[in-house]
């Protein structure tokens, strides 16, 4: 029994979890699987999850759900594929059948077509692509205000960016990070370029990690 790792990985490109928002129990099944981190060049969303739910171990037990999710990653694997282009797009015949003789009448219903088939494509509302992150910055020992350090990070200010709820989150030794759950529009902030910002704040900031997203 093996995990599927290709359709693992394009689960995990834009999901922090097998099912839901929160670990479960279809994550621990799979990472049991998994038994090891898989090869960080080819499956980087695999290793960022898996590195994620190893840190869960000790409550891999009392995790929520059932292992149902997860077996689509496994049993399932083969069964499943990805909807073809043409499959994913409407179904629309432009140009009718290949032994459709080429007459005036024939031309005329093909650009008919595709003028209605231009047409309903512009008419299609943009939606605009979120996802929620779960962003830690930690600071350089246990005597750093943290208060500071969040109002200092908070104070990056940026279209598509919204700040939202936080939490210290104990990491040993008396020292504790910040974990900041923030929304972005995936078109207008850059998540490397915004972790290089918090970097500057030196006085406070020692590092920054994403440990989770999901696309809203």
């Amino acid at each position: 029994m093996s995990a599927d790792l290709v359709q693992l990985e394009s689960h995990l490109a834009s999901r922090s979890y097998l099912e839901g928002y929160t670990p479960s129990q279809a994550d621990v099944h799979v990472f049991k699987v998994l038994g090891s981190e898989p090869s960080a060049a080819e499956f980087p969303n695999t290793v960022r999850w898996y590195k994620h739910i190893a840190s869960y171990t000790v409550e891999h037990a009392t995790l929520p759900g059932s292992s149902t999710a997860g077996e689509v990653f496994i049993k399932n694997a083969k069964q499943r594929s990805p909807p073809t282009a043409a499959e994913d797009d409407e179904d629309v015949d432009l140009f009718g059948s290949d032994d459709e003789e080429e007459d005036e009448e024939a031309v005329r219903i093909k650009e008919e077509r595709v003028k209605a088939y231009e047409a309903k494509k512009a008419n299609k509302p943009k939606t605009t692509a979120k996802s929620v992150v779960t962003l830690d910055v930690k600071p350089w020992d246990d005597e750093t205000d943290m208060k500071l350090l969040e109002d200092a990070v908070r104070s990056l200010v940026k279209p598509g960016l919204v700040w939202g709820a936080s939490k210290l989150v104990p990491i040993g030794y008396g020292v504790k990070k910040v974990q900041f759950t923030i929304v972005v529009e995936d078109e207008l902030v850059s998540l490397e370029e915004l972790q290089e910002e918090i970097q500057e704040i030196e006085d406070y900031v020692q590092s920054s990690d994403v440990v989770a997203m999901q696309k809203l």
